[in-house]
């Protein structure tokens, strides 16, 4: 009988959790899983991939008993920390494409396009309140060394009404505000959202389709089935199937971290500050990306608040996140050095908030699923590298066709099984050239942000990150 031990994830402190989590409140607190139960599948983890597995599952199999367990409470992890920037997977066509193939490259690309249509239409029927503003993603170089980090997915856009569209300096100083990037590519159809509304909007419409939900119920440990066993503090729950949807906190499962690093991004939040952002020109609800090698990435809020993020590199030994991965003291210093950059205007604003979020990454920097060997009723998706809020409705459909036992399009993707994917060291080798490859990007950053070269021994670690 084999058995899967999982951590339970560090829970944040109030005041250390992210401004969206705050902002948005919770709402009333679901009930843990209290008393022994039953159901047909079980899915762990109540954040953007497990939630919409879930509404999937009951789109697919009305009658089917589908229970949600999470260790707080729905949209706390990286569903509610992340930036809020949301655009389709034609920015990773390229990648797609050397991963899947040309057409199941195009045809994923449309699926996150048609899921991005999903949201706008739970938005403008009422249903999900997520101020999802559609004013387009940018895609930009601030330095010479990042122009042209678009072209590899450029090239393969080729249909008649391109995705990713030129973008020049005036029309980004005039939409930003800011002088400092110059050329990019933009996203028009795409934008920004608040994510712990659209994480706690899904909770309440898979409670509404029938789906049971426990939270405050973290799962230590699983037992292969069938039946499976969920167990929690209080009680166990039994499963015909099982859904590991737990982003980061997955790589408690060996045969998954030998794929899976965990690293975290640092997020910060002004106070509002609208008036200065309108005499900026910058009153729109873009997300905007500078292309270094540690992602930064911004928005304005509709309260005139900047969100600026940017990914740090730091990595958890053995794939555990712990407490650190929630909120780090002086942890902001580096994205407000990057805010005064963009916006010397801001200089004087105060950041209300700042906190981190672990993020799971695969060298291929694209979410994978599946079942574990030998395990085919307990199913995962993981990977999804920061970049989910419109590729998790597209993970719902496949694994809940996986789920399903169906033969379609979404259980052949390639995106299913390991086979393909890039096996990475043990610890503590992965660990410490992780710690070393960190560095030199950091300091191939600092140099190129000012268009600078780094030294040669820099440029050489700094390409050993997975991926590109």
């Amino acid at each position: 009988m084999t058995r899967y031990s999982l951590w339970t994830p560090a829970i944040a402190a109030p005041q250390d959790r992210s401004f969206w989590l705050q902002d948005a409140g919770g709402g009333p607190a679901i009930s843990p899983l209290t008393a022994d139960a039953a159901c047909d599948v079980a899915i762990v983890g109540g954040g953007y991939a497990g939630l919409w597995t879930a509404l999937r599952l009951k789109e697919q199999a009305p009658d089917l008993k589908v229970t949600v367990l999470e260790a707080d409470f729905c949209g706390s992890g990286a569903s509610g920390r992340n930036g809020g920037q949301i655009h389709t997977w034609y920015a990773e066509l390229d990648l797609l494409t050397k991963l899947v193939g040309p057409a199941e490259a195009l045809a994923l690309c449309e699926a996150t396009a048609e899921a991005l249509e999903e949201l706008a239409a739970l938005q403008s029927s009422g249903t999900i309140a997520m101020d999802l503003r559609l004013d387009g993603w940018m895609w930009t170089a601030s330095s010479r060394a990042q122009e042209g980090a678009w072209d590899g997915a450029v090239a393969l856009d080729r249909g008649p009404e391109p995705r990713l569209a030129p973008l020049d300096a005036a029309e980004i100083r005039a939409r930003t505000g800011s002088a400092a990037s110059y050329t990019g590519v933009i996203e028009r159809r795409a934008g920004t959202v608040h994510p712990a509304k659209l994480a706690l909007g899904l909770r309440a419409l898979a409670l509404a389709r029938g789906v049971m939900i426990h939270e405050s119920s973290p799962v230590s440990e699983i037992v292969a089935g069938p039946p499976c066993r969920l167990r929690c503090p209080q009680a166990v729950l039994t499963a015909g199937k099982v859904v590991l949807a737990t982003n980061a906190w997955a790589s408690a499962v060996p045969e998954l971290r030998r794929y899976l690093y965990v690293v975290d991004s640092q997020i910060i939040a002004t106070e509002p500050v609208p008036d200065t952002l309108e005499a900026l020109g910058w009153t729109g609800g873009e997300s905007i990306c500078d292309a270094q090698a540690h992602v930064l990435y911004y928005q304005r809020t509709p309260s005139g608040r900047v969100i600026l993020g940017r990914g740090s590199g730091n990595v958890a030994y053995g794939g555990r996140p712990g407490a650190g991965f929630n909120r780090r003291p002086g942890g902001a210093a580096d994205n407000i050095r990057e805010l005064r950059r963009l916006y010397p205007q801001l200089a004087d604003a105060r950041v209300e908030h700042d906190w981190t979020g672990p993020i799971d990454c695969m060298a291929e920097h694209l979410p994978v699923f599946g079942h574990l060997a030998g395990q085919p009723h307990i199913f995962f998706g993981i990977g999804f590298n920061g970049t989910g809020i419109a590729q998790t409705p597209v993970a719902g459909r496949i694994l809940a066709s996986l789920v399903l036992g169906r033969d379609d399009r979404w259980s052949r993707s390639g995106l299913v099984g390991l086979a393909r994917r890039t096996a990475l060291p043990p610890e503590p080798i992965r660990y410490l050239g992780a710690r070393i490859v960190r560095h030199a990007i950091r300091l191939r950053n600092d140099a190129e942000i000012k268009n600078r070269t780094a030294g040669p021994l820099v440029r050489w670690l700094s390409g050993l990150t997975p991926g590109r």
